[in-house]
């Protein structure tokens, strides 16, 4: 098996276009979250209204995700992968002309769709292209590229918004991702140990079945919709309480509070890194309690224990996600890694969708401290999860031994 070794110059090429992939789907896909609250004032509707400029966008990326698992053992792993950004940045700037909101959601819903040829084939690629033992330090490098893209996406919405308007950044910020698709297209190694492969939809069918009926995956997938059900809540509706009395924040200084999401670049990797040496269930639940204290100190009404507590809720989400993510490739059978990558991002994206819009009915009518103590009982939810998904794998270990 030719792998990519860590430290060459094919490493080296595959981290920079990852990156930059990575970038521009997570630019995209996050953009408009810190607007939301801008877009309940400008159209007059409700904060799951709003919202749903982020949850139709996942919900597009869940259905994508099916259909690229039915493609995706016979396309090749680079072009998807390219294809897939060049559509989403044109699709970007699509919607900077889009002034009715309706219209807005509806590219948004097809943005979703389009960026759904990255994630899973990204992470296929991964597990395909790298040494088994250095899995869990590529995927927390993978980690950490959707964090900067985040972090990019929401920083330029928010500064351009204030100096300009929200459809100006919009295009502007399609742009550069277009440019950087490029990039990625041009960088990338073409994939080495993928053995395109015809399928039926029985076949399909069953390899999606199979992963589905695969309990030790089963429990992953749902700590991931727990994850990132929950971080993305936090941020969706944090924006409500900051630009309200008494911070009110401009958009400007709003979008900058994003800047804490770069703490995932450090801890997705510290992460993983912990993954290849200790028990998984026990750094998932190290990363949740973080999470966890993050999302309690948004509670106290001091501004600076607020930004501290969304970069401590940033640093334990990717920190988790990284784990999990990692651990969903070592577990799946090699014939269908790729389906339950795709499947582990479709319960993922579906707690984005699902969890996020929830939150703002906790958010319309319990307040923030409502959301908080929803947000709670569902991390504490994920650790129980993950411990039993340990177990079930130790026990998977005892009897194949």
């Amino acid at each position: 098996m030719n792998v990519i070794e860590i430290g060459s110059s094919d490493h080296r090429r595959a981290s920079a276009g990852m990156l930059m992939g990575s970038i521009v789907v997570f630019a995209v896909l996050y953009s408009p979250q810190p607007l939301i609250s801008l877009f309940s004032k400008e159209y007059h509707i409700s904060p799951a209204t709003a919202g749903a400029s982020i949850s139709l966008a996942t919900i597009g990326l869940g259905i994508g995700l099916i259909l690229i698992s039915a493609l995706s053992s016979t396309l090749e792993r680079k072009k998807l992968m390219s294809l897939s950004l060049l559509l989403t940045s044109i699709l970007a700037v699509a919607s900077a002309f889009c002034h009715q909101f309706s219209l807005f959601l509806v590219i948004r819903f097809l943005e979703g769709i389009s960026i759904s040829g990255f994630p899973s084939i990204a992470m296929a690629y991964i597990n395909e292209e790298f040494h088994r033992k250095d899995i869990g330090r590529v995927m927390g490098s993978y980690i950490g590229g959707t964090a900067i893209g985040g972090f990019t996406g929401r920083i330029v919405i928010g500064a351009l918004t204030d100096i300009l308007n929200w459809h100006t950044a919009l295009l502007i910020l399609g742009i550069i991702n277009l440019g950087l698709s490029l990039y990625f297209w041009k960088s990338l190694p073409p994939a080495r140990n993928f053995q395109p492969q015809r399928r039926s939809f029985r076949e399909w069918q069953a390899g999606i079945t199979g992963n589905l009926l695969n309990k030790r995956l089963l429990l992953l997938f749902i700590t991931g919709f727990l994850l990132m059900g929950v971080y993305i809540m936090i941020l969706d509706y944090i924006g409500y309480p900051l630009t309200a009395k008494p911070y009110e924040l401009s958009q400007t200084v709003f979008g900058f509070l994003f800047v804490v999401n770069l703490v995932g670049t450090f801890s997705s990797i510290w992460f993983g890194k912990l993954a290849d040496r200790h028990p998984r269930p026990q750094v998932i639940a190290i990363a949740i309690s973080i999470f966890a204290l993050g999302a309690f100190l948004t509670l106290i009404p001091v501004l600076a224990l607020k930004i501290v507590g969304v970069a401590l809720v940033a640093f334990g989400f990717f920190g988790g996600h990284s784990v999990a993510s990692g651990w969903v490739g070592l577990v799946a059978d090699s014939k269908h890694k790729a389906q339950a990558a795709s499947l582990y991002l479709l319960f993922y994206y579906g707690g984005s969708s699902l969890v996020g819009w929830s939150g703002g009915l906790f958010l319309r009518h319990l307040g923030w401290s409502g959301l908080i103590y929803y947000a709670f009982a569902l991390l504490a939810a994920a650790v129980l999860i993950t411990s039993i998904a340990g177990e079930a794998i130790h026990l998977r270990r005892l009897q194949l031994k």
